[in-house]
Formats: structure tokens, C-alpha cells, sequence
């Protein structure tokens, strides 16, 4: 199972666990995500989310080959799939979520990080969002989310350039809480989120969503948008051509666009 599950100390742990495709994400990995997050909300025992990766790699976002046989459709039955169902359940969860970043997280592996509640990253980790580089559009409310955070030009950077970013800048612009060596990343969003045991959970759980509530309709809003438009650009020339070009192991030609 590439999805690894486990309950401990009051902390549901979620580890993306395929490390041989650098925690390339599945349709069937989404599904298994969403349900562990609805899990989680439900069970009493559990006072915080634990989202982590392995050693080297928080996850490199979207398993392209299966994405491409598999990826959501539009309307109604976009918002159904099962990448959809994560991105509500982590949006809906209503427990501190806590991310380990381990390494490398590109695509959705750095758009899920806003809206985790504490993010801890490595020394080693390597945040990009290259939507645009291929084909698509930024996705998971990050073209509401960036720009508040970074400012328009440092967004401009990250979603239409896919310029990487380093840790250290991921703290300076606000996603994340701190750096931390590789070897301590994850035994220090692990002690955080036990913190939780020691804390009120209705109080938790009603200062959370005061947190979040008043933008909530905004940001469904922007997910919706970006999710019809992605869709699109899914089956757009330019993005078979940075597809093709991936499998190919190539640099894509737009010059004929």
C-alpha cells in the first residue's frame, strides 16, 4: 500500500509511502488519503493529523502516467474524484494538521501545505509549483493563497515561472514554520502534534475554524474555478506536448503555440 496509516499517542499519522516513483501520487493514493483524513476527523482518540513522506522526498505531486489515464473530468464529476475528496477533507478537517516535509515536494506536495496547520521542513526539501510549465493551471486555491501570502511578483515567480524555492523561503513567505535537519523533521512535527493531547479539543477545533471560516467560501470558490480550468488544459495541445515531453524525456517545444 503506498498510503501507510497508523494512530498513536492521540496522533493519526499519514505517510505517503512509495518512494520507488518519489511518492508520485495515485488516483487510488488520493482515495486512500481522503478516507484516513475522514477517519481521523471521526475518531475521538485523535487529537491532531500527522502528514509526512520518506527520507528525501515528501512526495514529486501527481503520478503523470496515471493522471493522464485517470484524471478527473468536469463539473460534478470533477469535484467526485477522488483528488477532489482529499483536497475538501484536508480543507474540512477539523484537527491540527501537521506536515513533515521530508524533500522534494513539487506540485500538490506544496499546494497541500497551505492548508496544513504547522509546516516543518528539511534542510533537504525543494518546494515548486510548475503547474504552468506544464500546461495547466495552479490548482488546490493556490492562486488565492500564493499571491496573499508571497505578494503578487514573488507569486508570479513561484506559479507562472515554477521557480523552486528553498526552505528558508519557504518560512519567509509564511508556508511553513520552520527548517529543521533532515535526521529531525519528522520526530519534531511528531512532537507538536502530540502537544494537542495536553489542549482542549472543542476550544482546538472552534479556534480552528474561526481561523478559517471567513475565507472558506472564497477559497471552494477558487478550487472549483481552477479545477473546470485545469481540466481543460489537461486535454490542451500545449499540455500533451509537456507531457509527451516529460515521457520523452525532452524539453518541450512551444514555439508552435
Amino acid at each position: 500500500m503506498s498510503i501507510k496509516t497508523a494512530t498513536l499517542n492521540g496522533v493519526c499519522t499519514i505517510e505517503i509511502a512509495r518512494p520507488e516513483k518519489k511518492n508520485a501520487l495515485t488516483v487510488a493514493m488520493y482515495q486512500a488519503m481522503s478516507d484516513a483524513l475522514h477517519a481521523a476527523k471521526a475518531d475521538k482518540a485523535v487529537r491532531a493529523v500527522l502528514i509526512t513522506g520518506q527520507p528525501g522526498v515528501f512526495t514529486s505531486g501527481n503520478d503523470i502516467e496515471d493522471f493522464m489515464t485517470r484524471a478527473p473530468g468536469q463539473g460534478s464529476e470533477a469535484m467526485n474524484s477522488p483528488v477532489f475528496l482529499f483536497m475538501r477533507a484536508l480543507m474540512e478537517c477539523d484537527k491540527p494538521v501537521v506536515a513533515a516535509v521530508t524533500g522534494a515536494a513539487i506540485g500538490i506536495g506544496t499546494t497541500m501545505l497551505l492548508h496544513c496547520d504547522f509546516v516543518y521542513v528539511s534542510d533537504e526539501a525543494r518546494l515548486a509549483m510548475p503547474f504552468v510549465a506544464l500546461g495547466l493551471v495552479p490548482e488546490f486555491g493556490s492562486s488565492l493563497l500564493v499571491p496573499q501570502l508571497m505578494g503578487h511578483r514573488r507569486a508570479a515567480e513561484k506559479l507562472l515561472m515554477g521557480d523552486p524555492f528553498t526552505p528558508e523561503q519557504a518560512v519567509e513567505c509564511g508556508i511553513a514554520n520552520a527548517v529543521l535537519p533532515a535526521s529531525e523533521v519528522v520526530n519534531h512535527a511528531r512532537r507538536m502534534a502530540e502537544r494537542f493531547n495536553a489542549l482542549p479539543p472543542g476550544a482546538v477545533r472552534e479556534a480552528k475554524q474561526l481561523m478559517r471560516g471567513p475565507q472558506q467560501e472564497e477559497l471552494l470558490k477558487t478550487i472549483a474555478t481552477e479545477g473546470a480550468l485545469f481540466a481543460k488544459r489537461l486535454k490542451s495541445p500545449e499540455a500533451m506536448e509537456a507531457f509527451q515531453a516529460f515521457f520523452q524525456k525532452r524539453k518541450p517545444d512551444f514555439s508552435q503555440f
